[in-house]
């Protein structure tokens, strides 16, 4: 698809969006496995399912709900997806950070992601909080493979600090206020949908990987290609130890995930709060989504 053609998709959407009302987002939400429970906490303004936006793929995974919502959470305009797509749904990457881009051409310039993970560090245990601090893109590919969006940022964008240190700052910061226990590391994001086997956890493990997980990357890597400030918090879900790997289920990971969902909402409500004061310049006004 030609680069022209795909901008009118995303303005299409954006459009769509806007004519649905609400205020113009600040930040944009991305709610992964189980974690759909900051939803709860917003001041919902405008809800509608991603099958009534155009171009939007649909989410098939257990507890994405699909819907896209618009309002406020402790101040800030936000715009949040209730539910992500993935590459092993049979969605290309580009089709998975779709509306990562229609949040940015609304008004975001601040992404804050979360997503379940299996946990690889020993230290760690189901339903820790990580921080992301990195991480490693074993997919396979990119979401910005084809012709380049110049509107949206350039050819060959830097990755050296993905994940913004001053977010990072402020999300620790919260973290200690509400007493939450936040460990930081590096995701590694592969393209599934099969859990791992010992020898990958060990794999990866080696490769400086502290938690494996099949979503984030991508949005992660759009957003920072059109200049947006990322923070990422994962929840382990399961521990993957090598020597002590027992057998999961999708119904265990769900309900760890769930269970973390409080924790995550104060830590995303704490940051976005900070935002609303102005904390460290946590949320910059937009200088000007991209054309």
């Amino acid at each position: 698809m030609s680069a022209g053609r795909e901008m009118a998709r995303i303005r299409e959407a954006v459009r769509a969006v806007q004519e649905l009302g609400g205020g113009a987002p600040r930040v944009g939400i991305v709610l992964g496995t189980g974690l759909g429970g900051v939803a709860d906490a917003m001041d919902v303004e405008v809800s509608v399912p991603y099958e009534e936006l155009p171009h939007f793929p649909v989410s098939t995974v257990v507890t994405h709900h699909g819907r896209l919502l618009l309002g406020s959470l402790n101040g800030v305009q936000v715009v949040a997806m209730q539910g992500r797509f993935h590459r092993y749904e049979g969605y290309t990457l580009q089709e998975i950070v779709f509306p990562v881009r229609v949040m940015r051409l609304l008004g975001a310039d601040t992404l804050i992601v979360s997503a379940a993970c299996g946990g690889m560090n020993p230290l760690w245990a189901s339903g820790d909080l990580v921080l992301l601090s990195d991480h490693i893109n074993l997919m396979g590919d990119s979401p910005l493979v084809g012709p380049n969006l110049d509107e949206l940022g350039p050819r060959f964008p830097d990755m050296s600090a993905p994940y913004d240190p001053g977010l990072r700052e402020i999300a620790a910061a919260v973290a200690l206020e509400e007493r939450i226990p936040l460990r930081e590391g590096v995701y590694v994001a592969v393209p599934g949908p099969q859990l791992e086997t010992r020898a990958e956890y060990r794999m990866l493990r080696r490769m400086g990987a502290d938690v494996v997980g099949m979503s984030t990357v991508p949005e992660v890597i759009a957003a920072r290609h059109m200049g947006m400030r990322v923070l990422a918090v994962a929840v382990v879900t399961d521990q993957c130890l090598p020597d002590a790997l027992e057998e999961m289920d999708v119904e265990t990971i769900i309900a760890t995930a769930v269970a973390a969902g409080p924790k995550l909402t104060r830590l995303v409500s704490g940051v976005l709060a900070a935002a609303a004061a102005g904390a460290a310049d946590t949320v910059r006004e937009p200088a000007g989504s991209p054309a």
